[in-house]
């Protein structure tokens, strides 16, 4: 089993900056992909962004060029570093992980951001 803990949600003013951090614990060598989704309010689940073991990013369009995700194996950590922010970007963040077989989702961090 993998364990997924988030942190550095909060609120901040559009135009901001936030990083957000999520360590994972238990057997995270079975652990290629790791990312982040988020859930705005009346909102299906959407991926924001993806990082392989390999360090092969993916993001969606709404946050090219805004937000960049980082991977640090030593520590088993993904970030989600995200300047520029907008109302839209309000959400609860997931941090995901994806083994061969099974997926892990942390329990979410509060991201506001007040315009």
């Amino acid at each position: 089993q993998v364990q997924l803990v988030e942190s550095g949600g909060g609120l901040v003013q559009a135009g901001g900056s936030l990083r957000l951090s999520c360590a994972a614990s238990g057997s995270v060598s079975s652990i290629n992909d790791m990312g982040w989704y988020r859930q705005a309010p009346g909102k299906q689940r959407e991926l924001v962004a993806i990082i392989s073991s390999g360090g092969n990013t993916n993001y969606a369009d709404s946050v090219k060029g805004r937000f960049t995700i980082s991977r640090d194996n030593a520590k088993n950590s993904v970030y989600l570093q995200m300047n520029t922010l907008k109302s839209e970007d309000t959400g609860v963040y997931y941090c995901h992980g994806r083994s061969r077989l099974l997926v892990y989702w942390g329990q979410g961090t509060q991201v506001t951001v007040s315009s």
